[in-house]
């Protein structure tokens, strides 16, 4: 009987799956998929976000806190729009603003600055899943990914309208030909982790296809779209064939990590001086040919024969005859078959390898004819001879082709096939498709998702608590009419996310102290109703570049390639890692740091950073012994310590009193009270005997001022380093 049962509901359960889906009546009053619409402030004398948080407030019976104390605003404020604390000078100019526009005097100033883009880019590189590096077992290095990070800043400190910002990620190189840095943006789909020597090219295409996927549905419509690469989405309605509806929109998509990013003049003017180079050099390197020939046919043989059949084939074929999915596994594998002098030489010995090298020496004498290369970025590019049909995979399986599908958007929102837009030579106009929906005023996702976004990363949490994932197992709204009302004024004015900024930190809600109250505590615990302001600490690049800011040894210099900050002992990257750093350009902001996949640095990694294998909406925030044992026995931090103490005693004059509230100033914004004045003074007495007794060199800046006896010296270092490490310098309050 029981087994009969058993067949009877796997039955059941196939012809569910193989019937019409039908959407539920809750499905269809999803409150994600409604319509974004202005709504009417329940309170006329507040600002519009004050009004819907107060009306909650109201709801609850709960007095919300007042204001934060000027200096904690300015911090805060500081913190969250550039990543690093104010300046003294900063802070006393505030002070000494008495209008009623003072606060936004200092909004305005903080998101002119170019560390704006610098702190808010970090944010949409985690979205990303930035990274410069493969990932898998080799952790190649991606040369030129860099510039898509740059670019992620730049367009942030341009304000630049986030529907553009959209479209330029997904389709530039379509919507806007002969734009380099919309060419650039489409490196937001090269972010995938690649094995970029796998065999076998079928599955490896499906999964990086099914990566894009699953990040632009995160990233932009908050859906989790991959709980439907296998069947219909168990909670959500996106049906199965939904997911490679929206696959559909990247088949034609293949790496290009040589996309020229110069002019057309800069171009003809390369290949004209290429030319002078080839002919002046033909001979020698025909000889290099000849010299390398067999190493190299041995090196391509090698790789060919490990590639299955239909792989081989689609290499060999001849370009006319390619179907659309040879032509991919043909950009694919070209890769793994095409390789440069110098990595074929690494394969010859004697006299063969003393013949090479006197060749290509003889080849360097002729590099003043050759031109200077021209920048190029790592891109994701569309060919229309190579867009394969998309098809229902069962159970997600690469090789369980189902029913075919064409580009679509959600069946619940948009049943229809798409009509494909007209699009430039060469493209097919499918993720400029893509692209417009998402950026329509009338697509109820896209506006809500970002706005929401930027709420979570100014508060701590959105209201949505779930910032990727708006679906019915997702967080409700706790304000959902301010979210519409934010999300419909966002569109409506122009996509602006710095007029976002400015409306949300005007705003009481912002700027209400972070202190507890036991009634408040008691009837709101999770502070849904926004009675306070999140305590919150800091991400690990912020510690420190608020640490190297402090300590005056912050370089800010922008852009270029990663950087490489030492390492602490013990530590191997596979991958590699560059060990002669310079100490300025080692001193560079966090973002500017090398992103190595499979090795995060060791000091972000104790603070949450997220694996970048995959997109993340949201970082951990946990507190564990690690992360106080990173900065106790860091000699970074040690060493920036040093820094600010040094700077301590170049600014404060002799007496104790006056160092001690330097350094105050500098790490908190603040004076020290007359109990820390205290407490400091008893600290000096008590530990320069201990340093005295120790055997250990004294560790105290390199140049003391006249007057400053080493051990005291030594003491300061010690007291700054202990500010650092105070839970007031790590969290923004």
């Amino acid at each position: 009987m029981r087994a009969t049962l058993i067949l009877i509901s796997v039955a059941s359960a196939f012809a569910a799956e193989s019937a019409p889906k039908a959407f539920t009546a809750i499905q269809k009053r999803w409150w994600a998929i409604q319509p974004v619409r202005e709504q009417t402030p329940p309170v006329a004398t507040l600002s519009r976000i004050d009004a819907f948080v107060h009306a909650k407030l109201q709801g609850k019976g709960i007095t919300p806190n007042p204001s934060a104390d000027p200096v904690t605003l300015l911090r805060r404020a500081t913190l969250d729009l550039t990543g690093l604390p104010p300046t003294p000078e900063e802070t006393q100019a505030f002070l000494s603003d008495r209008s009623p526009e003072a606060f936004a005097k200092v909004v305005d100033r903080l998101l002119a600055s170019p560390r704006y883009g610098e702190r808010w880019g970090r944010h949409w590189l985690d979205l990303a899943r930035y990274a410069d590096s493969e990932g898998f077992k080799a952790d190649e290095t991606r040369p030129n990914i860099w510039r898509y990070r740059d670019y992620v800043i730049q367009s942030f400190n341009e304000d630049k309208p986030y529907n553009r910002f959209v479209q330029e990620q997904l389709a530039g190189d379509e919507m806007f030909p002969g734009d380099a840095q919309a060419l650039v943006a489409t490196g937001f789909n090269r972010h995938f982790p690649d094995e970029y020597n796998a065999r076998n090219l079928y599955q490896r295409r499906q999964e990086l296809l099914n990566d894009i996927t699953d990040v632009v549905g995160s990233t932009f419509m908050g859906l989790t779209f991959g709980c439907a690469r296998c069947h219909d989405h168990k909670f959500d309605p996106i049906l199965h064939k939904d997911y490679y509806r929206l696959q559909s929109f990247f088949a034609g998509l293949h790496i290009d990590d040589q996309a020229t990013l110069a002019s057309p003049k800069a171009q003809q003017e390369y290949q004209a001086q290429l030319k002078v180079w080839e002919k002046a050099t033909f001979d020698v390197r025909k000889e290099i040919a000849s010299v390398l020939k067999i190493q190299r046919d041995f090196r391509v043989k090698e790789n060919f024969d490990k590639f299955p059949e239909e792989i081989q084939a689609s290499v060999t074929c001849a370009p006319e005859k390619r179907t659309p999915m040879q032509w991919q596994m043909y950009y694919k594998a070209m890769p793994q078959l095409t390789f440069d002098d110098a990595e074929v030489a690494k394969g010859i010995r004697g006299d063969v390898k003393a013949a090479y090298q006197k060749l290509a020496a003889k080849l360097k004498t002729f590099d003043h004819l050759k031109p200077a290369e021209l920048p190029i970025t790592q891109a994701m590019v569309e060919d229309v001879a190579a867009i394969p049909s998309t098809h229902v995979l069962r159970g997600g399986a690469y090789d369980a082709v189902d029913e075919e599908v064409q580009p679509g958007f959600l069946s619940i929102l948009d049943p229809s096939d798409l009509r494909l837009p007209a699009a430039p030579a060469g493209k097919s106009g499918r993720r400029t498709a893509l692209a417009k929906w998402l950026t329509d005023p009338a697509n109820p996702l896209t506006a809500r998702v970002i706005v929401n976004r930027v709420w979570h990363y100014h508060f701590g949490q959105g209201l949505v608590a779930t910032p990727s994932d708006f679906g019915l197992m997702g967080a409700r709204p706790t304000h959902k009419e301010l979210l519409d009302d934010l999300s419909y004024r966002f569109v409506r004015d122009g996509w602006s996310i710095k007029r976002l900024h400015r409306e949300i930190m005007l705003s009481e809600t912002y700027r209400r102290s972070s202190d507890f109250a036991a009634a408040a505590g008691q009837a709101d615990p999770e502070n849904a109703t926004l009675w306070r302001y999140n305590r919150r600490r800091l991400e690990g690049e912020s510690i420190r570049d608020s640490m190297l800011a402090v300590s005056g040894l912050l370089n800010t210099k922008m852009n270029g390639p990663g950087v490489f900050p030492p390492l602490p002992a013990g530590v191997e990257t596979r991958g590699g890692w560059k060990r002669d750093e310079s100490l300025e350009e080692a001193r560079r902001r966090s973002i500017y740091i090398f992103v190595r996949r499979n090795t995060r640095y060791p000091m972000f990694e104790a603070f949450d950073m997220p694996d970048t294998h995959e997109s993340c909406a949201r970082r951990n925030q946990t507190v564990t012994p690690s992360q106080a044992l990173e900065l106790m026995n860091s000699e970074m931090v040690l060493d920036w310590s040093k820094g600010l103490a040094a700077r301590v005693l170049n600014d404060a004059g002799l007496s104790r009193e006056a160092m001690v509230d330097r350094a105050y100033r500098l790490v908190y914004a603040r004076p020290a009270s007359d109990d820390e004045k205290r407490l400091a003074s008893d600290f000096f007495t008590r530990h320069q005997p201990i340093l005295a007794a120790r055997s250990a060199p004294l560790v105290v800046p390199d140049k003391l001022p006249s007057g400053i006896q080493p051990i005291e010296a030594a003491v300061l270092v010690d007291l700054c380093h202990a500010l650092f490490n105070s839970n007031e310098f790590l969290y923004i309050n």
